[in-house]
């Protein structure tokens, strides 16, 4: 049975058979059964949106995603897990392995962040004198370590140099900033590498995003000069990778408008409108669209819409609706779990299709009062 391949055009599906394909799902039929399997091209860099309200589906088509992108060969997989539901990856897989890898406690170089990012990290204004002196620190060093010995030797007033110091040991304390962190060569391998994020706390997190999206980006552009594709003018401080990746990364990265809305917003809107031409490609899933900036739904080539109510998300993804789609993303929108209404840009298509089930254990599921085991005393109490 044919394969229809959501992100190719048709004449590009049968040009070369080698090219990676990921097994997504079916049609979904009128009578509601399961039409021609539907699959995902994963050959060239895409910039996808996955979104749905709670319990429809969107970290588990995530995790269908991972799945096939870490089995793809030249793909480099990277999930950022901020809800601890992606380690099922590394589980025993139905079919094909899932070469996957956790990383419990992920760290970044502090100079991932560009200095300009840093008063915004710890929650100073750039424009006073606390915000100004971290910004000269982490202009002047590459570890935090370094920052606060800039910051306690700076000429400056006792009480901005306290405050200051204060901001950069609480980031001290979230232990995500380490001089050997996390980098493009790291990242790089044949396995799927899944963050877990599901310990820190929102700054904390973004840190971790923004350094490995630099350093993913950076890892696949050439430049003679050594700083940043990511940042431009006198505040780029952060250095490229000196080892050029040759597999394409693919971030995938859930509860995305925590990190649109934090440092990591720069390096991750990087990737959506400058990844194509490197190879890197973008991932984001959200329940709530409408906290996205607009960048994200437009630049998007590929948007797989689970079930939606609450009228500010419709909205967003309808301010994007393509003039190929007939009426408008609401009147398309599925309403059964696991299915998904797919926009795609490159083959000028829209799609409905009940999403594959995972071939490793999905960690999405909500808990149930009635599944708990009571001891016989509380059970007692109870009755």
């Amino acid at each position: 049975m044919h394969t229809e391949v959501l992100g190719r055009r048709d004449a590009d599906s049968t040009a070369d058979s080698d090219a990676p394909l990921g097994r997504f799902g079916n049609h979904r039929a009128r009578d509601g059964s399961p039409g021609a399997p539907v699959g995902i091209d994963l050959d060239r860099p895409h910039a996808a949106l996955v979104v749905g309200k709670r319990g429809y589906g969107k970290s588990y088509t995530l995790g269908v995603l991972a799945e096939e992108a870490a089995r793809a060969r030249g793909i480099a997989p990277v999930v950022v897990d901020p809800m601890g539901v992606f380690a099922g990856l590394v589980a025993d897989a139905t079919g094909d392995p899932v070469p996957a890898r956790v990383i419990e406690a992920p760290s970044v170089r502090a100079d991932a962040i560009p200095p300009g990012r840093w008063p915004r990290l710890v929650g100073a204004d750039p424009d006073d004198a606390v915000g100004a002196l971290v910004w000269d620190a982490a202009a002047a060093a590459d570890t935090l370590a370094e920052m606060r010995t800039v910051v306690g030797d700076a000429d400056a007033a006792d009480d901005a140099r306290r405050a200051a110091d204060n901001r950069l040991r609480r980031a001290e304390s979230w232990d995500v900033f380490d001089p050997d962190g996390l980098d493009a060569r790291s990242l790089a391998g044949g396995a799927a590498t899944v963050l877990d994020c599901s310990g820190l706390d929102d700054a904390a997190a973004n840190a971790v995003v923004a350094g490995v999206a630099a350093a993913l980006y950076d890892g696949r552009v050439d430049r003679a000069d050594g700083t940043s594709p990511l940042e431009t003018g006198t505040d780029s401080k952060t250095k490229a990778d000196s080892s050029r990746v040759d597999r394409l990364p693919w971030l995938f990265v859930d509860e995305a408008h925590v990190f649109f809305e934090g440092v990591a917003d720069a390096a991750l809107r990087t990737i959506l409108t400058r990844g194509r031409a490197p190879g890197v490609s973008l991932v984001t899933a959200t329940q709530r669209p409408s906290a996205l900036p607009s960048v994200a739904v437009s630049q998007s080539d590929l948007r797989i819409v689970h079930r939606l109510t609450a009228g500010p998300d419709v909205r967003a993804l309808a301010s994007a609706d393509p003039a190929y789609l007939d009426g408008d993303v609401t009147d398309a929108m599925p309403t059964a779990p696991g299915e998904a209404l797919v926009v795609d840009d490159t083959a000028e298509a829209v799609r409905t299709v009940a999403v594959r089930e995972r071939d490793t254990p999905h960690g999405g599921a909500s808990p149930r009062a009635s599944s708990v085991s009571l001891p016989p005393i509380e059970r007692c109490l109870r009755d």
